[in-house]
Protein backbone atom coordinates (compact mmCIF):
# COMPACT_ATOMS: atom_id res chain seq x y z
CA UNK A 1 0.00 0.00 0.00
CA UNK A 2 1.43 3.37 -0.97
CA UNK A 3 0.83 5.98 1.41
CA UNK A 4 1.34 10.22 0.09
CA UNK A 5 0.43 13.31 1.73
CA UNK A 6 0.22 16.30 -1.53
CA UNK A 7 0.64 19.65 -0.04
CA UNK A 8 -1.10 22.47 -2.17
CA UNK A 9 -1.43 25.83 -0.84
CA UNK A 10 -3.98 26.91 -3.47
CA UNK A 11 -6.65 24.69 -1.62
CA UNK A 12 -8.80 27.46 0.39
CA UNK A 13 -11.67 24.55 1.25
CA UNK A 14 -12.01 22.28 3.45
CA UNK A 15 -8.97 19.61 3.66
CA UNK A 16 -9.95 16.48 1.46
CA UNK A 17 -8.86 12.83 1.84
CA UNK A 18 -8.97 10.50 -1.31
CA UNK A 19 -8.61 6.84 -0.81
CA UNK A 20 -7.97 4.80 -4.42
CA UNK A 21 -8.29 0.90 -4.23
CA UNK A 22 -8.81 -1.64 -6.32
CA UNK A 23 -11.30 -3.53 -4.32
CA UNK A 24 -12.79 -2.35 -0.28
CA UNK A 25 -11.59 -4.74 1.66
CA UNK A 26 -11.66 -4.80 5.81
CA UNK A 27 -8.28 -2.88 6.23
CA UNK A 28 -9.55 -0.27 3.44
CA UNK A 29 -12.82 -0.05 5.28
CA UNK A 30 -10.75 0.37 8.97
CA UNK A 31 -8.84 3.10 7.07
CA UNK A 32 -12.13 4.56 6.04
CA UNK A 33 -14.19 4.20 9.62
CA UNK A 34 -10.66 5.64 11.50
CA UNK A 35 -10.82 8.89 9.44
CA UNK A 36 -14.44 9.24 9.73
CA UNK A 37 -14.00 8.86 13.47
CA UNK A 38 -11.75 11.42 13.37
CA UNK A 39 -13.25 14.06 11.75
CA UNK A 40 -15.99 13.88 13.31
CA UNK A 41 -14.74 14.46 16.41
CA UNK A 42 -14.09 18.24 15.89
CA UNK A 43 -17.05 19.42 14.33
CA UNK A 44 -19.48 21.55 15.90
CA UNK A 45 -21.67 24.71 15.13
CA UNK A 46 -22.21 27.22 17.02
CA UNK A 47 -26.16 27.80 16.98
CA UNK A 48 -28.78 29.73 19.21
CA UNK A 49 -31.70 29.88 21.05
CA UNK A 50 -33.10 33.53 21.94
CA UNK A 51 -29.87 34.62 23.61
CA UNK A 52 -27.83 31.42 24.11
CA UNK A 53 -25.47 30.28 21.90
CA UNK A 54 -24.69 26.36 21.73
CA UNK A 55 -22.14 23.88 20.01
CA UNK A 56 -23.73 21.27 18.55
CA UNK A 57 -22.31 18.46 16.90
CA UNK A 58 -23.04 18.18 12.78
CA UNK A 59 -23.86 14.34 13.93
CA UNK A 60 -26.42 15.21 15.48
CA UNK A 61 -28.04 17.50 13.34
CA UNK A 62 -30.74 16.36 11.10
CA UNK A 63 -31.55 19.13 8.86
CA UNK A 64 -31.59 22.69 8.41
CA UNK A 65 -34.23 24.21 6.61
CA UNK A 66 -35.25 27.72 5.74
CA UNK A 67 -38.56 29.68 7.21
CA UNK A 68 -39.99 33.29 8.05
CA UNK A 69 -35.94 34.46 6.54
CA UNK A 70 -34.64 32.17 9.09
CA UNK A 71 -32.54 29.32 9.24
CA UNK A 72 -33.57 26.41 11.55
CA UNK A 73 -31.45 23.46 12.33
CA UNK A 74 -32.83 20.51 13.79
CA UNK A 75 -32.07 17.35 16.22
CA UNK A 76 -34.26 15.03 16.64
CA UNK A 77 -35.70 17.07 20.22
CA UNK A 78 -34.84 20.02 19.89
CA UNK A 79 -34.74 23.41 17.30
CA UNK A 80 -31.96 26.12 16.78
CA UNK A 81 -31.32 28.86 14.70
CA UNK A 82 -28.36 30.53 13.08
CA UNK A 83 -26.79 33.21 11.33
CA UNK A 84 -25.88 31.36 7.77
CA UNK A 85 -27.55 31.37 4.96
CA UNK A 86 -28.31 27.98 2.98
CA UNK A 87 -26.00 28.59 0.17
CA UNK A 88 -23.07 29.30 2.88
CA UNK A 89 -24.18 25.96 4.72
CA UNK A 90 -23.32 24.10 1.39
CA UNK A 91 -20.29 25.22 1.68
CA UNK A 92 -19.31 24.73 5.26
CA UNK A 93 -21.00 21.21 5.92
CA UNK A 94 -18.91 17.92 5.48
CA UNK A 95 -20.24 15.48 2.60
CA UNK A 96 -22.78 13.96 4.46
CA UNK A 97 -25.25 16.96 4.28
CA UNK A 98 -26.66 17.68 1.17
CA UNK A 99 -29.34 20.20 -0.55
CA UNK A 100 -32.63 18.26 -1.05
CA UNK A 101 -35.07 21.35 -1.94
CA UNK A 102 -34.80 25.13 -2.23
CA UNK A 103 -35.08 25.25 1.47
CA UNK A 104 -33.92 22.22 3.13
CA UNK A 105 -30.15 20.64 3.62
CA UNK A 106 -30.24 17.38 5.41
CA UNK A 107 -27.68 15.09 7.26
CA UNK A 108 -28.46 11.78 4.85
CA UNK A 109 -26.83 9.73 7.88
CA UNK A 110 -30.33 10.51 9.65
CA UNK A 111 -32.19 9.49 6.81
CA UNK A 112 -34.62 6.45 8.04
CA UNK A 113 -37.11 6.11 5.14
CA UNK A 114 -38.32 7.89 1.99
CA UNK A 115 -41.61 7.87 0.82
CA UNK A 116 -41.39 7.86 -3.01
CA UNK A 117 -44.11 10.08 -4.58
CA UNK A 118 -43.32 10.75 -8.91
CA UNK A 119 -46.15 13.56 -8.75
CA UNK A 120 -44.96 15.76 -6.08
CA UNK A 121 -41.80 15.99 -3.50
CA UNK A 122 -41.16 12.32 -1.80
CA UNK A 123 -41.46 12.47 2.35
CA UNK A 124 -37.72 11.57 4.23
CA UNK A 125 -38.57 10.68 7.99
CA UNK A 126 -35.85 10.09 10.49
CA UNK A 127 -35.57 8.01 13.54
CA UNK A 128 -36.60 8.24 17.12
CA UNK A 129 -38.71 11.94 15.90
CA UNK A 130 -41.65 12.97 14.22
CA UNK A 131 -39.64 15.51 12.20
CA UNK A 132 -39.69 15.02 8.10
CA UNK A 133 -38.72 17.09 5.22
CA UNK A 134 -39.63 16.63 1.68
CA UNK A 135 -37.22 15.91 -1.36
CA UNK A 136 -38.12 17.96 -4.15
CA UNK A 137 -38.22 15.80 -7.67
CA UNK A 138 -35.29 18.36 -8.76
CA UNK A 139 -33.20 16.27 -6.20
CA UNK A 140 -34.77 13.14 -5.49
CA UNK A 141 -32.07 11.04 -8.07
CA UNK A 142 -28.87 13.01 -6.65
CA UNK A 143 -30.22 12.00 -3.09
CA UNK A 144 -30.61 8.45 -3.86
CA UNK A 145 -27.46 8.63 -5.78
CA UNK A 146 -25.70 9.63 -2.81
CA UNK A 147 -27.30 6.72 -0.49
CA UNK A 148 -25.88 4.42 -2.86
CA UNK A 149 -22.72 5.49 -2.67
CA UNK A 150 -22.60 5.28 0.56
CA UNK A 151 -24.22 2.11 1.22
CA UNK A 152 -21.14 0.82 -1.11
CA UNK A 153 -18.60 1.98 1.33
CA UNK A 154 -20.17 0.26 3.93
Amino acid sequence: MKVRIEINDNINEEDEIIIRCGKLDEKIQKIYDTLMEISKGSRHLKLYQGNVDYYISLDDILFFETSDNCISAHTVSKMYETTYRLYELEELLPGNFMRVSKSTILNINHIYSISKNLASSSEIQFLNTHKQVFVSRHYYKSLILRLEEKRECI
